[in-house]
């Protein structure tokens, strides 16, 4: 339990600073760090051909973030498609399937990486360090920049954006300008914490090099092999991104709990570190950039609470025994799919951790988990909001907020408003669309995908097999990419069906909130009263809490049922 807490309270204790960093980040005043940053910045953007100068409305701001992932979703597709005929793949692999190729852009250019391959074996080193590490640089550098714009509008104390006036935008205020906050955040934030991790990875021995595979002798000569072909390549950088930005996925196939991705209890504790450690400090930037502390406190607050429900489920569950060895004398901890240098807690608090933030890595197989394990691992990505992917974590929360604005004003007999700007049909709207897409759309595939026999591809039958296939669209659609890995989720189907999950899972839960944005920031703020509700309060937190446990609940408590409680129940008879 010791651990536990050590990971909890670096991850707060870095967050803290970096908050205040980002706030300077995304602030529109100058900053001291302009002087070191604004001349390289200034050339990205002539090269870009664009001017970050220009306030754009959320139609433009949405237009702009959605053109440029077009564009390197096109480069990356060119390369995989390509890349036996291309440089820098000294072992030799051949290009990738149609399919599996645009799964795997589609996976990657929402910042889930899910992977329906194994990188090792399938991808070449062009591939895996300008393919797909652009895009797991771009992509939560374009959450991050949505989450700014979202704050700055929505949040701000006065009327229209920080430093901006709503005069001349109509119903909809001004939201920022897309390159300047996109080119910030990748220049002044991801890179130099990438950097800063990927060399203390290489430094605990996680390969760093464009050699080709390295040719070994076994060391026990009984072991039937004269001499073992072993993958590396530069993983330490890509290991890095993919932690510290909700990436998830990895070099190799099995991610970290590979030995050449993680190998000593030092890069298990700095990766587990990085998986929170954004999204974390993200809500303290939020306090400090929109001048709403208490507000930012309350959002921390429900959001650990829900991490420490969720974790304690999943290190309770896998600290009991395997269903497999009951009434055996060798009774102990869940150990089947992990990594014994890391032992069941360690890895029950990762499996929960990166299903909290949309990272999807993994330092053990969430197949093998207890049936409770694997349910805490469910309801994290079901609830996408607690702690979430950077950027859009806090984005869905926000949603939730609004959501619950809502309902409490309804409650106490006023009209719907958040900081004095009125709720109205059109925010209700996309409000609804935004929640209601996630299960319509997992519960949806799911049906369909067990209704034709064969179809899924499922390594088990019953509750557990239910739950395999739920885990997938759950994890595309929560931008998430873990997965239960008994599935066999190369086919046509499972590629096509999770890049909708994947596209739609992505883009309207970001430019929806936008729009609700740009609309509230223009509207007039009405004083308030005595029965304002003030949503930084104790109470109003409370509150928001029980929503999206609410909602959640009631959204897919009946397919918990059936799958992970259902297998839980039937162990323990």
């Amino acid at each position: 339990m010791n651990e536990v807490l050590l990971i909890y309270g670096t991850a707060l204790l870095l967050a803290w600073p970096l908050g205040l960093y980002l706030a300077l980040v995304y602030a529109d005043s100058p900053t001291v760090f302009d002087r070191a940053f604004g001349p390289v910045e200034g050339l990205i953007y002539r090269a870009m051909g664009v001017r970050a100068d220009l306030t754009m409305g959320w139609r433009a701001y949405g237009r702009a973030l959605l053109r440029l992932h077009l564009l390197i979703g096109l480069m990356a597709f060119g390369i995989l498609m390509f890349q036996g005929v291309l440089p820098l793949n000294p072992d030799g692999i051949p290009n990738l399937p149609w399919d599996l190729a645009l799964h795997t852009v589609a996976s990657f250019i929402t910042n889930t990486n899910q992977q329906h391959y194994s990188g090792q074996a399938q991808l070449s080193y062009l591939s895996q360090c300008v393919a797909l590490v652009t895009m797991q640089v771009v992509t939560p550098a374009a959450g991050m920049a949505a989450l700014a714009a979202i704050l700055r509008t929505l949040l701000a104390r006065s009327e229209g954006t920080a430093g901006l006036s709503a005069v001349g935008w109509g119903e909809e205020a001004p939201v920022g300008n897309f390159y300047r906050d996109l080119v910030r955040t990748i220049l002044r934030v991801l890179l130099p914490l990438a950097l800063v991790v990927s060399l203390v990875l290489a430094w605990q021995g996680v390969p760093s090099t464009l050699e080709g595979a390295q040719t070994v002798r076994p060391l026990d000569p009984q072991a039937g092999l004269a001499a073992q072909r072993i993958p590396v390549g530069p993983v330490a950088p890509m290991v890095a991104i993919k932690q510290l930005a909700t990436n998830g996925g990895g070099w190799y196939g099995p991610n970290s709990s590979v030995p050449l991705e993680n190998p000593t209890p030092l890069s298990n504790f700095v990766e587990t570190v990085a998986i929170v450690l954004l999204p974390i400090a993200l809500i303290v930037a939020a306090g400090y950039l929109t001048g709403r502390r208490r507000l930012a406190a309350s959002i921390l607050g429900v959001m650990l609470v829900l991490s420490a429900l969720l974790s304690g489920l999943a290190i309770w569950s896998e600290n009991q025994p395997n269903a497999a060895f009951a009434g055996l004398a060798a009774e102990g901890p869940n150990l089947e799919g992990k990594e014994v240098r890391f032992g069941a807690t360690a890895t029950a608090l990762w499996g929960s951790l990166t299903t909290q933030t949309s990272n999807g890595s993994v330092s053990g197989m969430h197949d093998s988990f207890n049936p409770l394990g694997g349910a805490a691992t469910l309801m994290g990505m079901w609830i996408n909001s607690v702690f979430g992917g950077v950027g859009v974590g806090l984005i869905n929360y926000l949603v939730f907020l609004l959501l619950a604005a809502f309902l409490g004003n309804l409650m106490v007999g006023r009209a719907p408003e958040l900081y004095g700007r009125a709720l109205e049909t059109k925010e209700i709207k996309l409000i609804s669309l935004t929640l209601l897409l996630q299960p319509l759309l997992v519960l949806g595939l799911t049906a369909a995908a067990l209704s034709i026999p064969g179809l899924a591809g499922n390594s088990n039958p019953g509750f557990h097999g239910l739950s395999q296939v739920l885990y997938e669209y759950s994890s595309a659609f929560a931008n998430n990419g873990s997965g239960f890995e008994g599935l066999g989720d190369n086919t046509l189907w499972w590629n096509l069906t999770c890049a909708v999950a994947l596209i739609l899972g992505r883009f309207i839960p970001i430019l929806a909130p936008l729009a609700i944005a740009a609309r509230m920031g223009a509207k007039r703020v009405a004083p308030t009263g005595a029965g304002t509700l003030d949503p930084g309060t104790l109470t109003f937190a409370v509150f928001t809490l029980t929503v999206i446990l609410m909602f959640t609940l009631l959204a897919f408590f009946p397919v918990l049922v059936l799958g992970p409680l259902a297998e839980a129940l039937t162990l323990a008879r």
